[in-house]
């Protein structure tokens, strides 16, 4: 029977969370690096026991950890993050223009077929490739030579370089996501790119003409169907079916089309999931019931999925990395909450457990099916 390995990132440290394929009861191991905000937990799809982590704290910067059998020890890698002399500034939310800055990895993302290369996005929004498991890392520089980068914006969070992804079979194709200025493709593996944004707007903040300037939360597509793309952006759910070239509306009758994940049944490419949250400012659930939507139809029709999570006096948040999905005959959703608590769902949504509850705040959730 295959097995599960669930990856978590918190404020104050990692956790690896594993079961059988019943996933019916689970053995918490943590925290790794306890005290260290962890960022992202990645595991490698071509070799399952390799596993990425960033961790950074305020004092001590950012460490990437590597492990290479599955999270029973650890190493430190290289960390030499230095960006590669690109010129100029970048635009403050006053107005004002700032250098650009490395602060942290906000995310790894593991090549699909050599455990050994993986990208990291950084804020201040740019893209490191390494090629020898996290030794040595060197900026993709035409991103942030796209000239457009004045105009980028840093989101709440920062100017962060959130999502990475990877086409199943033009590997010289990558989608990236920055919060806020959009999102940009390049189809020979970062030496050029060009924004993908048109269709997206939020309320006039930027312009709808605007080529750059969109908070863009996340980004999921299922490998069966690469060019469709579905989005969580900073208000509306968002899918393109052209690769991102143009883009347009499905939050449908959600309560509230502001959230940050989304994720993508295993098996079903029109099956999608999303967290509402009530508005920017407020970021809980809608009446203080936190409930997952899933669209079975590819976001024009939503149901929501509430049997075993709170549906009183939920005031958390999901945020962007932290839902995934496993490859299970009948697909896991699993998503962390910033109160501490894991759920999981081992029948694609319709009913929830928390696995683990009391963490400290998660800040991403990963899922390893394990043969």
């Amino acid at each position: 029977m295959s097995s599960v390995r669930v990856l978590v990132g918190t404020r104050k440290g990692a956790f690896v969370l594993t079961s059988d394929g019943r996933r019916d009861r689970w053995q918490v191991d943590g925290p790794f690096f306890g005290g260290w905000e962890i960022y992202h937990v990645a595991g490698s799809p071509a070799d399952p026991d390799r596993l990425y982590v960033s961790q950074s704290m305020d004092w001590f910067g950012q460490v990437i950890q590597r492990s290479d059998d599955g999270g029973a020890s650890w190493e430190t890698v290289g960390n030499e993050f230095s960006y590669a002399g690109v010129p100029g500034t970048h635009q403050w939310y006053d107005g004002t223009d700032r250098p650009w800055e490395f602060t942290r990895v906000w995310h790894l993302e593991p090549s699909l077929t050599d455990p050994d290369t993986v990208y990291a996005g950084v804020q201040d929004a740019a893209l490191f490739r390494s090629v020898d498991g996290g030794a040595s890392w060197h900026e993709l520089r035409g991103l942030r030579e796209h000239g457009s980068g004045s105009s980028w914006q840093p989101g709440a969070g920062g100017l962060c370089l959130h999502t990475i992804v990877q086409h199943p079979t033009k590997a010289e194709r990558l989608t990236i996501a920055i919060s806020a200025a959009g999102v940009f493709r390049t189809d020979d593996t970062g030496e050029t790119w060009q924004p993908i944004n048109k269709g997206l707007q939020s309320g006039g903040i930027p312009a709808p003409e605007a080529e750059v300037g969109h908070c863009v939360h996340r980004i999921a597509t299922h490998p069966s169907r690469p060019d469709v793309l579905f989005m969580q952006k900073h208000w509306d759910v968002m899918r393109s079916d052209d690769a991102g070239d143009s883009w347009y509306e499905i939050s449908g009758d959600l309560p509230s089309d502001f959230g940050f994940p989304i994720a993508v049944h295993s098996h079903e490419p029109d099956t999608i999931y999303v967290v509402p949250i009530k508005s920017d400012a407020e970021h809980y659930p809608p009446e203080g019931k936190l409930r997952v939507y899933r669209s079975r139809t590819g976001g024009y029709e939503w149901e929501a999925l509430t049997t075993g999570l709170p549906q009183q006096h939920a005031y958390v948040n999901v945020l962007r990395d932290a839902m995934a999905v496993d490859d299970l005959d009948e697909c896991g959703v699993y998503f962390g909450t910033t109160g501490g608590q894991v759920y999981a769902s081992a029948d694609a949504g319709d009913s929830w457990e928390p696995i683990v509850r009391d963490l400290p705040p998660v800040l991403s959730v990963e899922v390893q099916t394990l043969p």
